[in-house]
């Protein structure tokens, strides 16, 4: 049964034997890029490359569900990258715009 699936998967139209399948796969080093800056200050975030990353992200979102075979690879890793790129965007948004939110260091 596990060798019929291994099959299945190495002969779907986006499996490994195609390009379908590696250009997301790789496309996860930006998602997983941008979750390694999540340390970094929000000052140090740059507005466009985290509007690139969201739009991206949504974009291929919806393409991938609507093409024929359904790529759930590229769907999965343009989620992650819409999730990083929003969750970046309010870190910087909120300090920029918003400062006295940031909680404040305690004196000892």
């Amino acid at each position: 049964m596990a060798s019929s699936k291994l099959q299945a998967l190495w002969n779907h139209p986006a499996g490994p034997k195609t390009i379908h399948f590696w250009a997301p796969t790789f496309k996860w080093g930006i998602s997983i890029a941008n979750v390694a800056d999540f340390s970094k200050p929000p000052e140090k975030l740059s507005y466009p490359q985290q509007i690139a990353v969201t739009c991206t992200g949504i974009i291929w979102s919806r393409y991938s569900t609507v093409i024929t075979p359904k790529n759930w690879n590229l769907f999965s890793v343009n989620i992650a990258m819409a999730g990083t790129g929003l969750y970046q965007l309010s870190r910087k948004i909120k300090h920029d715009y918003f400062p006295d939110a940031e909680p404040a260091v305690a004196n000892e």
